[in-house]
Formats: C-alpha cells, sequence, structure tokens
C-alpha cells in the first residue's frame, strides 16, 4: 500500500512541476524567463529550503522508502516521508542529496543517527540504552499478570466477613 502512494505521489509530482513553470512563465512580463520549478515550489530563500525535484523516479522512490524509516523530530509519531514540517522537507532533501553522491542507505541511516541519536530510527537498534524501549512493555505486561494472580489469591483465601454485605443481600 505505501509503495503504491509513493508511486502516486511521484507521478503527480512530476505532472503538477511542469504545470506551476508553465504558468508562472505565462504570467511573466513577455521576454521574463521562468522561475525554475524548485523555487515556486520550495518558497525559501536558502538551498535547504527548496525542494528538490526529482526527476527520476526511482530516486524518488528510494527517498521515500529511507524517509520512512527516519523519524521526524519535531512531530509527534510521523515519519519525515509523511511530515510537511520545515525540517522533515530538509531532511529529505539531504537524504535526496546523499543518495545522489551514491552513498548507500546503511550510510545515510549511520549518518543520521550519528548527528540526531537513535531517537531519529522508526525502529532503533537492540542494544543497553535501548533494552528498556524494547523489552520494557513486556516487563510491565509481565509484572501486571503477577500482581493480578497475587490479589486474586489473597482474596480468595479471605475470610467471608472480611468483605462487606451488599446493601440489597438477603
Amino acid at each position: 500500500m505505501r509503495r503504491l502512494f509513493v508511486h502516486i505521489a511521484g507521478a503527480l509530482l512530476l505532472a503538477i512541476l511542469p504545470w506551476s513553470a508553465m504558468s508562472q512563465g505565462a504570467s511573466a512580463a513577455p521576454g521574463a524567463t521562468a522561475a525554475p520549478a524548485s523555487a515556486a515550489m520550495g518558497g525559501g530563500t536558502g538551498p535547504a529550503r527548496q525542494a528538490v525535484a526529482a526527476p527520476d523516479p526511482a530516486l524518488e522512490a528510494q527517498v521515500m522508502k529511507i524517509s520512512a524509516g527516519l523519524r521526524c523530530l519535531v512531530c509527534q509519531n510521523q515519519t519525515i516521508a509523511d511530515s510537511n514540517a520545515d525540517l522533515a522537507i530538509d531532511l529529505r532533501n539531504q537524504v535526496r542529496t546523499m543518495l545522489e553522491r551514491g552513498q548507500t542507505p546503511a550510510q545515510i541511516n549511520d549518518y543520521m543517527t550519528a548527528r540526531y541519536g537513535d531517537f531519529v530510527l522508526y525502529k532503533p537498534p537492540v542494544k543497553s540504552t535501548t533494552a528498556l524501549l524494547w523489552y520494557g512493555p513486556a516487563a510491565l505486561l509481565v509484572l501486571a499478570v503477577f500482581v493480578l494472580v497475587w490479589i486474586i489469591r489473597r482474596r480468595t483465601k479471605m475470610p467471608a466477613d472480611r468483605f462487606e454485605p451488599d446493601p440489597d443481600g438477603p
């Protein structure tokens, strides 16, 4: 399902970019050149603010695949592929640039982890600093079952006079 979404989003992006460049060129004064589509999309002033147009759908699919495994640092439980935050856009552009330079997904993940810590990974590795994250829920479940069994056993051993009588009782 996600793969289908990535392909549709890539096709829409490729369909919209030429259209926005044509419409901007038509509204300009005669003899003026049209602004690049990336400048029309990004709206920012710096190169990090501008969205990079990816003419290669395979590259865009790979960017989205890697971005789906990276957590947005400013959003609540969203990947950078799903987020529209400025930082997420910057990180997606950085992933795209790193892929264009020939870096592997493992190298990109290593770079992001070195820069932002294990929190940036949607599935952090199992190690001593993340052990509570991986084993904490199971430990809490086991503890809850033991407490429940202990309470039930204690209550079954209590004499009947220790319980409050029902107000509607016989």
